[in-house]
C-alpha cells in the first residue's frame, strides 16, 4: 500500500472513531499540541492513560469484591478514571464512568458492577481501536 492510501485508510479510521462516538472533540484538542518537535505526543498522552486505567481497572475490581462495598471509594476511583478518559477524549468511556457514578450515589450495588463492566468493555474496544489507528498512521508517516 502506498503513502497516500495508508493516510487515507488512517483519516478514514480516525474519522470513524468520532462518528461511532468513541472519541470526541477533547482528542482533536491533544492532536493539536502535536507538532514536529513531539510528533507522537497523543500517542504518548494515550499510553499514559492506558497505564492509568490498568491500575484504577484493579482498584475498582478489588473495592467491588469488598464486603460492604465502599460506594465513596468506588466513585472516588471511578472520578479518576472519568478524568482521565474525559482528558483524551473518550466519549463512550467517559459516559461509562457517568452511568458508574450514579450508581454509587444511588448505592446500587448491581448497577456498579453492570457499568463497571460496560466501561472495561468500552475501554478494551477504545485501545484496540486507538493501538489499529496509530500503528497505521505511524506507517503512513514512516518516509
Amino acid at each position: 500500500m502506498n503513502k497516500a492510501q495508508l493516510r487515507r485508510q488512517a483519516a478514514h479510521m480516525r474519522k470513524s472513531l468520532f462518528d461511532k462516538g468513541y472519541l470526541d472533540e477533547q482528542f482533536i484538542e491533544l492532536e493539536e499540541l502535536q507538532d514536529d518537535a513531539n510528533p507522537n505526543f497523543v500517542e504518548e498522552i494515550v499510553t499514559v492513560f492506558y497505564n492509568d486505567t490498568a491500575r484504577l481497572i484493579t482498584n475498582l475490581e478489588h473495592e467491588l469484591r469488598s464486603s460492604p462495598m465502599d460506594f465513596e471509594k468506588l466513585d472516588d476511583y471511578m472520578h479518576q478514571f472519568k478524568g482521565s478518559s474525559s482528558g483524551i477524549g473518550a466519549k463512550k468511556v467517559k459516559n461509562e464512568c457517568s452511568r458508574f457514578s450514579e450508581c454509587c450515589t444511588a448505592r446500587d450495588a448491581e448497577g456498579c458492577f453492570r457499568t463497571f463492566q460496560r466501561a472495561k468493555q468500552e475501554y478494551k474496544t477504545l485501545k484496540t481501536k486507538l493501538e489499529a489507528y496509530f500503528q497505521l498512521a505511524r506507517e503512513a508517516a514512516q518516509d
